[in-house]
């Protein structure tokens, strides 16, 4: 089962969980009730609390947005480069070790 590290936004903590294939980063953080991602609208890229930076090692693997996700993204509170929304990066073996990074506060 791959696992996704969540990193808060100071950085002083990591909680590492297992996540199954075909399910979203959003959902397995709300399962383990990850910090600071909120998820106001379920999933269904209509919001942007679900906001994450991609450590920089991972951002190839995890895919540009789409353009849907692209206009949520604007948003975002703080966006960067390696902004995504949790609920669009589906979890796959590929992703085994994916890091992302919880903003300081979501939109």
């Amino acid at each position: 089962m791959p696992k996704i590290t969540f990193v808060s936004a100071d950085g002083s903590e990591r909680k590492t969980v297992d996540a199954a294939v075909g399910t979203t980063v959003m959902e397995n953080a709300i399962k383990n009730m990850v910090p600071g991602i909120e998820a106001e609208c379920g999933g269904a890229c209509a919001c942007a609390t679900c906001h994450v930076y991609v450590d920089p090692e991972w951002v190839e693997a995890t895919g540009s947005p789409d353009p849907m996700e692209e206009d949520m993204l604007d948003f975002a509170f703080e966006l960067r480069p390696t902004s995504r929304l949790s609920c669009q990066i589906k979890v796959s073996d590929e992703l085994d070790g994916l890091v992302v990074q919880v903003p300081e506060r979501q939109a």
